[in-house]
């Protein structure tokens, strides 16, 4: 039976579930899985009614994957943000301060989270090629990290081409997770894995010949966060 707009809405938990069930036993199996549009929409909006019940700087606990984006503390050392960081940004409970839901500025911290990026070349902040919100070098990072005793920046928001990337002498990392993105790029998609000790290990996944992300490769204990590199 289709369900209808004013039946979204209705959706009990135990379908829901169902819903759940059905897209982790076909990731598993390798299969794809066919949700009605009204399903999807139900999904979306109970996710945000999840996300909007959560702390912004939400604090978990490892082991988790990170696939995408993941905007967390994980055990107080690796911080998950969107973009990066802002020079309006010094301490973590600036971003627990953040009134939700919002518009997203033209500039300032809020702006920044989502939209700054990494500068190889260059230091301190610097305007962004995209005409909004800026760069950020390494000094800077490096100024972050060690005033809120973190470890690892864990960062999205640009298509790199191994589907992960670091910077700073591996004390930040841009995950991708989409391969052969929006089917203009020629880039492969990551996950990052964080086991209970905070080692980290890469997933690699590459389209296959019909478009389809499938597992490629896994490369083990790059890097390892909290202990040695």
């Amino acid at each position: 039976m289709m369900m209808t707009r004013a039946s979204m809405g209705a959706m009990e938990g135990a379908a829901l579930d169902e819903v759940v069930r059905r897209l982790v036993e076909g990731g598993r199996g390798g299969r794809q899985v066919q949700l009605s549009e009204a399903e999807i929409r139900q999904l979306c909006v109970d996710a945000k009614r999840v996300f909007l019940s959560q702390p912004n700087l939400l604090r978990i606990q490892a082991p988790v994957k990170i696939c995408g984006d993941i905007h967390a503390l994980i055990d107080d050392k690796i911080l998950c943000m969107h973009g990066g960081l802002s020079p309006e940004l010094t301490n973590l409970d600036q971003i627990k301060d953040i009134e939700r839901p919002a518009e997203i500025p033209d500039y300032g911290l809020l702006c920044d989270l989502l939209w700054s990026d990494p500068s190889p070349d260059g230091e301190g902040w610097g305007e962004s090629d995209r005409g909004v919100s800026c760069t950020f070098g390494a000094d800077m990072l490096i100024e972050f990290l060690e005033k809120n005793d973190l470890d690892l920046i864990c960062r999205a928001h640009q298509v790199v081409e191994d589907g992960y990337e670091f910077f700073a002498q591996r004390r930040l990392v841009t995950i991708f997770s989409a391969p052969n993105y929006c089917g203009e790029f020629d880039n492969v998609g990551a996950l990052l894995s964080i086991d209970e000790n905070l080692m980290c290990s890469f997933q690699i996944l590459k389209p296959n010949e019909t478009g389809t992300p499938r597992v490629k490769r896994q490369i083990p204990n790059k890097p390892a966060i909290g202990g040695s590199a």
